[in-house]
This record gives structure tokens, sequence and C-alpha cells, in this order.
């Protein structure tokens, strides 16, 4: 192993850890090397990951604040929230079809419960393999009309282990700079060569497939349908062109998008008329619309085939819990059954974005599906007002850096289709009346 390469260290490090080392002569003239380690590299403490959350802490008790990550809330998650004992708004959460909870989805957990336990105790591959991840499976394809689907335990590790198992070396990966963690990581962990362009940038895109697409044996777009961070719709149909002008695959990312997208919430597809064969690899999550957990890749057969029996993070893991299966198939089913609830979500994220810009809050490119982030700018700022907001009874999650660039920070509100017109326009107003005092409280910190 290389000096640059030692343990990830800075260069004082390694150059210090390399003057540390003697060699000693073994008899028969075999030479071993000895070293020591300072034994401040061998605490947990002194990483620097350990510190920037240190620095987080220290700004919330120096506001005098609520952490305001990794708080419990007690019963369910719906509209509303309980906090501390406390019956506050959710602004929060991913029911965005407001089905958690639903009676439907109890009884169908029970009967899964019933039959299979909890878990799937094994690998499918091996195993774990249930009737309810198949019948899943098979809703999902024929939601996208497409041949094959597969759901992974973890929506995260789906992109992770997906992108990681199709791409390599001599390959390349374009992906929009606003794409979830997961997608960069799996870009990562692939071995693949990675470009990235701004937001929905498609000229910037076209440019750097022009100049290396030719470059490299296969490429992939990879794209959010609706992103997460942002709450703007990817320009499908243009992606679609680029791909198809440049040889490449094109991924989307419909973790926020189906349930969400489209007139029966079908997604990006619907939304825009654009095949779904158009699109290489559909991505999707089971936390959101479809109350379960984990994730799903649908497209070809070929592709779920190589996934099946390739992508690390399938292979080697335990199965989903079956009666989370269950669960997400019902809810798909009832998405379909009842679209008066896509109707009404569409509807109350458009109330809710026209609310917040006629306050004058920055929205930045939102589209009004769901996801709408109020951009404050600086951490402390948003931190500030955050718990300004829970002080009031409206839970919000505030998103700082690093989860975003600094300057960028904003609350990102998750709406509902069980969300009042009352209760959104009070969350506006309020948030909008405690701006001027957060900025003011975060100031005096400043300056002193």
């Amino acid at each position: 192993m290389s000096a640059n390469k030692l343990f990830g260290l800075t260069q004082a490090d390694k150059t210090k850890l390399l003057q540390s080392i003697r060699g000693i002569e073994e008899p028969g003239g075999e030479r071993s090397v000895e070293f020591t380690v300072s034994p401040e590299l061998l605490r947990f403490e002194t990483m620097p990951k350990y510190s920037q959350i240190l620095v987080q802490k220290a700004v919330s008790e120096k506001l005098n604040s609520i952490q305001p990550y990794y708080i419990c809330h007690d019963g369910l998650s719906q509209e509303y929230a309980t906090i501390q004992g406390r019956r506050c708004l959710n602004f929060s959460c991913y029911d965005y079809l407001g089905l958690n909870g639903d009676e439907r989805l109890r009884r169908e957990a029970n009967m899964a419960m019933e039959k299979y336990g909890i878990s799937a105790s094994a690998s499918r591959l091996t195993a774990g393999e249930r009737p309810p991840h198949r019948e899943l499976e098979k809703a999902l394809a024929a939601l996208y009309g497409v041949e094959d689907c597969l759901v992974f335990v973890s929506g995260h590790g789906t992109n992770v282990s997906t992108l990681q198992c199709l791409f390599g070396s001599h390959d390349v990966i374009f992906s929009d700079q606003c794409c979830h963690n997961s997608l960069l990581l799996g870009a990562s962990a692939s071995g693949a060569a990675r470009f990235t362009f701004p937001n929905n940038d498609i000229h910037s895109l076209r440019g750097l497939l022009r100049k290396h697409r030719a470059q490299f044996k296969r490429a992939l777009i990879v794209t959010e349908g609706l992103f997460g961070m942002d709450g703007c719709l990817a320009p499908l149909p243009e992606l679609v062109a680029l791909k198809q002008e440049f040889g490449c695959f094109l991924m989307v990312d419909e973790a926020h998008s189906i349930g969400v997208v489209g007139k029966t919430g079908r997604g990006v597809s619907e939304h825009f008329k654009v095949a779904t064969t158009d699109v290489d690899i559909w991505m999707g999550t089971l936390s959101k619309t479809f109350c379960g957990c984990g994730g799903f890749i649908a497209g070809s057969h070929v592709l779920i085939e190589i996934l099946k029996y390739s992508a690390p993070g399938f292979v080697y893991s335990v199965g989903m819990p079956p009666l989370l299966a269950a669960v997400s198939r019902k809810a798909l089913e009832i998405m379909l059954a009842e679209p008066w609830r896509v109707s009404m979500l569409q509807a109350n994220s458009r109330f809710m974005l026209e609310q917040i810009m006629a306050k004058g809050l920055n929205t930045g490119m939102a589209s009004g599906y769901a996801v709408i982030p109020v951009y404050i700018g600086d951490s402390l700022t948003c931190v500030t007002l955050a718990d300004l907001l829970l002080q009031e009874g409206i839970f919000v999650v505030p998103i700082i850096y690093p989860g975003v660039a600094e300057g960028q920070a904003r609350l990102r509100f998750f709406i509902s289709q069980r969300h009042t017109k009352e209760q959104m326009q009070h969350a506006c107003e309020t948030t909008a009346a405690l701006l001027p005092k957060a900025r003011e409280i975060a100031a005096s910190y400043v300056t002193k």
C-alpha cells in the first residue's frame, strides 16, 4: 500500500506514522515490519465526522433549542405527530396518500404475519422467498408496464447495489448533481467514470455526453423523477431524447414521484406521457406512498435476472419481511382503486406552494408535488426557525450543511393527502411570521 493511501490520514499523520516504522531482520533473512500508531488514531472521538456532529449539537445547546434530529415520535405518523407528549402538525412525513394506519393495511399485515411470521429469515436466493414478494413484484411490474421487478430490503441499498452490480471501470455514469446520496454512492462504488451536471440542465448534460461518451463502453444517465430535496420534476422527455441520441441507459429514481405525480400516481412517465419502456431502469421506494420499507427496480426481464443473481445488496441480504411486502402490495392496490387520493394530494401540494410563495418565501424550482422546500440560506437561521416552529406546534425538519451545500439550508415540507387547507395556511403564515425572529436570534449568536 502506498504512503498516499495509508488509512486515509492527513499528510502530517502519514509522515508521523511512516517515521515510526523500523525494519527488523528475522532469523532466516526474512524482514518484518514493526510500527506504532499514535493512540489518538485509535479513538473514534478524533474522527472528523464526530467533530461535525459535536458542532451541530453545540449549536442547538447554544440556542437553547431542541436537537432537530432523532426526535422520538409516539403513535401514528400522519398529518399530526405526537412529540414529547405534544400533538404537532406534521410536515416531515412521507405518508403522501394518507394510508399509514389504514385499517385495510393493518388487516393485510396481520394476515401475512399469521401465515408467514415476521421475518423472511434468510436471503431470498436461499430460503427467504415467499409469495408476497413475487405478488408485490408482479404488481409493480404491471404498474410500470414492464417485464419484471425486484424488491430490495433497503431503498438506499437498492440504488447502491444496482449501480455497483451493473456498471464497471470501462463505463461512465452521468448524474444530476441533486441526485440522492444513494445514487452518488452507487455510482462511486461501481468504479465507473462519473460526471455530474447542474440540476435539470439539459444543455450541460449534452455537452458532457459529446465530450466523454465515446471514450467508454456503456453509459448511464441517472436522475430523480421528483427531486426529494428540491421538489422539482426531471425533464424526462429531453432525457429520453439524449439517451437515445448518445446510446445510453437511463435510470429514474421515483422514490418521491411514484404515487405523487401523474393523474393516477404512476409517476413521471404518466405525467410526461413518455413510454415506460423508454426508461431502462425504474427505481422506487416502498417507504413512502406504499407504507412499507425497502426499494424496487423495475424493467426488462434480463435486467432483473442480472440483479437477482448478482446484486450484492439482494443476494447477500435477508429478504424483505413478508408482511411488509403484503402491505405495500395492498397500498398499491388502494392507490389505483382510489385515484381521488392522488388528486387530493396534488391539489394540497399546489395550494401549499401558492401559499408559501404568496408570503414571499423562496421555494426555488419546486414544481408543487408533495415536496416543497423553503430556502432559508444559512444553517443557523434554518435550525432556529425549525425550533421556533416546533415551539408553536409545527414540526418540519431543517436540511442543513452537509446535507445540502452551505448557504442552501432549507425547511422541507412534505405534504399529505390528509392535510387540510387550514393546517397548511397556518403553517405558511407561522413560518413567514417567525423567519425575521429566527434571523435576529441567529445573527445575535454570530456577533457574540
